[in-house]
Order: C-alpha cells, then structure tokens, then sequence
C-alpha cells in the first residue's frame, strides 16, 4: 500500500523535478499540492506568482490544491500555526508523509523534520544531495521548461528576471550563484514538462522592484523570514510578472 503524502509546491523548477520523481517510484500517493500564498496579494510567497496561474499548475498535473493563506511578513508563531493547522486537517485524511524540493540547506531541513515530527509526520527530501549542476541539466534535459520570476538584487542584476532557464542562461550565472538557485538567488514558475498534461499559458508583464522593510527591533528575531545575515534588508528584489493568457 502505498504511503499517503502532500507535496510542497512552490511552482518552481525543484518542486517540479521532485515531482516528478517521486510520481515515478510510485511510492507515495500524493493526495494534495500544498502552497503557501500571500493572503493580501493572492500571489504565491517569495515566488510572486499569481493564484490564477498556480490553479493552472495543478489542474495540468492533476493533483488537489490545498493553499495556506499567509499573511505578509508573518511571526514564526502565525506561520506555524497555519501550518499546523492545515497539518492537522491532512492527517485526519490519513496523510503521514510530506515531501519537498530542498537539495542542501542543513538547517532548513532540520527545521523542517522537528515541525513535523511534532504533529506525527516525516518528511521525504528526493533531490537531498544531488548536485545542482547535475539537477538543472537533468531538468533540462526531461524537457521541463521554467521562467524566472524573482530574483535577489544581492546576487543577479535586473536582466535575469523573466529570462527562461538554459544553457545561456546558466552560462551568465555569476560564479558565486547556485545553478539552481538553492540559496534564494531566484525563484521560477514551471509552464511545462514531463508533469503536466499541457503548458500553461501565460504572457509575460511588467518586472519591478520590492524592498522588505526590516522588522522593528523587538521583532526581528520572531519573523517567519527571519535571517541571520545583518544586511539581508539592505537588498531587494526583482519581480517579473506573469499574466494569465
């Protein structure tokens, strides 16, 4: 019998891989795609994508779409709480298992793997390890195709937002940039591949600019984006549109 799990699914390019591998080892019955979105843009968080475009996403891979409403810049104690609340209403449906795209963040796992030991779940990591040179090629390669829709002004200039993923593209990567972005150098929007019964269509809109305020002082140390790098607020980011076709 196979072993009942959600998928965290940010519309990106390793969801998408780990997707894809997970549904050729037949493992696991995926019952639900799980994203988290921004309750005050209806965009997809960090990703910036809209709700319309995630919808589609899900309806060409056909799976459910579970969505957890997140405030913008929410505590570590709101965004547990919704998790944990959409946690617990999936294990009643006999979910046990939950699976995501991180490759080598240590500390992210861990976070990860206490919240859900917490509530009685394990997680499943398919791309643990791999390096990311071999996943983007491999990615490539399986015919998934992949826009960049963010990007941290930290690590990529403005002309790498909008651009879709090849090999032009990661020969333009700065040295000191993840191929697959693993570090939050950018984030993508997959609109086809070996997952999905049709692209999704769409066209592209206006790129622009955001800068996060940084947290009041009594504050900083209790946001879900919390970071421990003192210039992170010093950067912003790149966002390219997607618009609905």
């Amino acid at each position: 019998m196979k072993k009942k799990a959600l998928f965290n699914w940010s519309s990106g390019k390793d969801s998408a891989l780990a997707l894809y591998k997970i549904l050729r080892e037949e493992e696991y019955e995926i019952c639900c795609l799980l994203t988290s979105v921004n309750q005050q843009f209806q965009r997809i968080s960090m990703h910036g994508v809209r709700v319309e475009l995630l919808k589609q996403q899900a309806q060409s891979i056909g799976l459910p779409l579970e969505i957890m409403q997140i405030p913008e810049m929410p505590t570590m104690e709101v965004y547990e709480a919704v998790m944990q609340a959409t946690l617990a209403k999936l294990k009643k449906q006999g979910v046990t298992h939950s699976i995501f795209g991180d490759i080598f963040l240590e500390d992210l796992r861990k976070y990860r793997e206490d919240k859900l030991a917490e509530i009685g779940f394990k997680g499943v990591f398919p791309l643990w390890k791999v390096p990311t040179a071999d996943l983007i090629h491999e990615f490539i390669d399986l015919g998934f195709k992949t826009i960049v829709v963010c990007v941290n002004e930290r690590f990529l200039d403005k002309s790498f937002v909008g651009r879709i993923i090849d090999q032009d593209f990661i020969n333009d990567l700065p040295e000191n940039v993840d191929v697959c972005g693993e570090n939050g150098e950018f984030h993508t929007f997959t609109f086809d591949g070996p997952i999905f019964r049709n692209p999704i269509e769409f066209e592209v809109g206006e790129v622009v600019y955001r800068k996060y305020e940084k947290p009041k002082e009594e504050d900083s140390s209790n946001t879900a984006c919390d970071t421990s790098a003192s210039d992170a607020f010093d950067y912003g980011f790149w966002y390219c549109d997607l618009l609905e076709k």
